[in-house]
């Protein structure tokens, strides 16, 4: 299961703290990219969270008050993105290990 979050720039720190420090949370794959990675004009940052679905309910819990679910379109666009960018690395790095 995977879930994606949007947090402003100024709540990043505290999201970042309280996500890690999870015993759950912090066992799932937990990656920080800033929006503008991904084109989006806005002062905040995306988290998206892979793992047991346990994990990522605690996450959402631990978000709740700290930024926003992101869902629908924009959810897909982003993740694919993450993705995309993972595979890359992992190509890259099997071609220098090759």
């Amino acid at each position: 299961m995977e879930v994606l979050f949007e947090v402003e720039r100024s709540k990043l720190s505290k999201a970042t703290d309280v996500l890690l420090k999870d015993d759950l949370v912090s066992r799932a794959s937990v990656l920080f990219k800033d929006s503008s990675t991904f084109g989006i004009k806005r002062s905040s940052y995306f988290i998206h969270v892979s793992g047991l679905e346990e994990a990522c309910k605690k996450a959402r819990e631990l978000t709740k008050e700290l930024g926003k679910e992101v869902e629908g379109k924009l959810r897909d666009e982003v993740i694919a993105k993450i993705k995309e960018e993972e595979d890359s690395a992992a190509s890259g790095f099997g071609a220098i290990f090759g």
